[in-house]
């Protein structure tokens, strides 16, 4: 969990906010005596490891790109996957990114509403000015507070580069 910041390796949740992490087998597949192998045990949410579950994908889907991302070997946030500013939606830029996307629930109402709270709070932190008269440090405590709470939160995700188009020319944030 170390590894991961105490945060789920898929949907970027802290276990501070999403509860107890569970551990995911990355690739279900593997024969018994790899399956514990640290390199394939990820910290998921119940969320995220429910939905996930036993999936792998078929030959059909591997054969069309379709694959879930390892964030132990690959970039994923800011990479492939994006969130639009508007809706606090994933956005998958490739067919395995947009698989992942789904497959894991990343688009669950609840992780939208996350994110979509994150990037409030964000902004009122960024542009608040803060006057205070009489004790500072009581002001000061319940600013630092609000922060901390907001840093646990899934963290900023970057925004879908302008240029950048889904695989197979639409926009994919399913």
């Amino acid at each position: 969990m170390r590894d991961f910041g105490g945060r789920c390796a898929y949907s970027m949740q802290h276990h501070v906010r999403c509860g107890p992490l569970e551990v995911d087998h990355f690739d279900p597949r593997l024969k018994r005596e790899l399956i514990q192998n640290y390199g394939n045990l990820f910290p998921a949410s119940r969320h995220c490891n429910g939905k996930k579950s036993d999936t792998w994908p078929n030959k059909e889907e591997l054969a069309s790109g379709c694959r879930f991302l390892n964030p132990c070997e690959e970039m994923d946030y800011g990479e492939q996957v994006f969130e639009d500013p508007a809706t606090h939606r994933l956005v998958g830029t490739t067919r395995a990114a947009v698989w992942h996307i789904r497959v894991c629930g990343l688009n669950a109402d609840h992780l939208v509403y996350e994110r979509r709270r994150r990037a409030d709070h964000w902004t009122e932190i960024k542009r608040t000015t803060v006057l205070v008269k009489g004790n500072h440090e009581e002001v000061m405590e319940l600013i630092r507070r609000f922060r901390e709470e907001v840093e646990l939160m899934i963290p900023e995700i970057a925004e879908v580069p302008g240029n950048a188009r889904a695989e197979g020319g639409e926009r994919i944030d399913r």
